[in-house]
């Protein structure tokens, strides 16, 4: 499937603001797509970043003078509102968004943005205070009612020593993010359960067993689920990661627990995607106390836990089911014997190595295995992963059912 911005005039806004510098690597991105850019600078932005470096990077002169008499009628935001196809701005400083809220036309890019009948997409980036003040907010309600797209902000350390909500999205996220606003939806009423994140098997009160997953995969699957029209379920085992909005979360800790959950809501889907690291072994006994460290040696008895993508397929209506495999050694003849052993309809797998593991990394690397074919998706932030993975699985699942 070609990407959203492939073909597309996307016009790029960038208004004053620290990260400013992020929209360099968002036009040289979008660019190696195939997306045509035209980058459209405040007189602020160019403060923080050289038109000189977005013009090499785009391969077209920077616009910043609202009344150009080398553009054709001397009328550039005419002009540039016909052209494009999207209008994103990134970043969006707080006082372009009162501006645009206003409906004010100050500026070339105000004034192109009033202009084009084309989607118009903000991503807000600015110090947390300025984006949690009632002033800030009441504007974006009412660019949302406008029906002006809102992508981000992400929240975390910011440029300022701040700690919160305002941080402009990275950029593989931003053109997520596009796409979604773009893609057919191919999962529109199509029940989804997605199951994420490493189980916790108790030794004690204070120990157990546990692995290194993250669950940053399982949460990109949902989202990007989500974003192709599906209603998701998604059951989590313990991570520090916020939920995408819409979905409905499961909170689980060990992988009877993710069983239990999966029985209560699998019955009832369309697709199950099991991305979750599920403890293969846990302890045959739970201390009631905390295991004290006098002795030298401790044996631990360990029993089998229950295999969840097993009990999916063995169900006599099942779910389409994609599996996950992570595997150090034969990676693709391993994750093929899993598709088989376990009557999977997809397998998606990474070979774990010294030099490259998934667990905790905001990358992966994914083969798709199914009974016909390998597709190799390559490695890519796990946020546009799990879009192409979706994809992937929306076509096989549809496919599924004309034979």
């Amino acid at each position: 499937m070609m990407p959203f911005p492939a073909g597309q005039h996307i016009l790029l806004g960038i208004t004053g603001g620290v990260a400013a510098y992020k929209s360099a690597d968002l036009v040289r991105r979008l660019s190696s797509q195939g997306a045509e850019i035209q980058v459209v600078m405040t007189e602020a932005a160019k403060a923080f970043i050289s038109p000189l470096t977005l013009q090499a990077l785009s391969g077209r002169p920077v616009r910043d003078t609202l009344l150009d008499t080398e553009a054709e009628s001397g009328m550039g935001h005419i002009d540039l509102g016909r052209w494009a196809d999207t209008l994103l701005v990134a970043p969006a400083s707080a006082d372009f968004i009162a501006k645009l809220a206003g409906g004010l036309a100050s500026d070339l890019l105000t004034t192109v943005c009033l202009a084009t009948a084309a989607p118009v997409v903000i991503a807000p980036a600015m110090n947390q205070a300025m984006w949690l003040k009632p002033a800030t907010q009441r504007n974006i309600q009412t660019l949302a009612a406008d029906g002006v797209h809102l992508i981000g902000p992400d929240s975390g350390e910011q440029a300022c020593g701040d700690i919160g909500p305002g941080r402009m999205l990275e950029t593989w996220d931003i053109i997520s993010e596009l796409e979604s606003l773009n893609v057919k939806k191919s999962l529109a009423g199509i029940k989804v359960t997605v199951t994420a994140g490493p189980t916790w098997e108790a030794l004690d009160p204070v120990r157990g067993l546990s692995n290194h997953s993250s669950g940053k995969m399982g949460y990109a699957v949902a989202e990007a689920a989500l974003k192709a029209g599906a209603e998701v379920n998604l059951i989590s085992g313990p991570t520090t990661l916020s939920p995408p909005r819409d979905v409905v979360l499961h909170h689980v800790r060990s992988a009877d627990e993710m069983l239990n959950a999966v029985k209560r809501v699998a019955t009832d889907c369309d697709i199950f995607i099991g991305v979750a690291a599920v403890a293969d072994y846990r302890p045959s006994q739970i201390e009631m106390s905390k295991i004290k460290k006098d002795a030298k040696h401790v044996t631990l008895e360990l029993i089998r836990n229950p295999d969840i993508l097993s009990w999916v397929t063995s169900q006599e209506t099942k779910p389409f089911t994609v599996g996950f495999a992570a595997e150090t050694d034969n990676p693709l003849e391993h994750a093929r014997q899993k598709l088989e052993k376990k009557s999977l309809d997809i397998i998606a797998v990474n070979h774990v190595s010294a030099d490259h593991s998934p667990f905790g990394s905001d990358e992966n690397q994914l083969v798709v295995i199914t009974p016909d074919e390998d597709i190799d998706l390559g490695r890519h932030p796990k946020t546009r992963l799990a879009s192409t993975l979706i994809d992937t699985i929306s076509k096989k699942f549809h496919e599924s059912y004309k034979t």
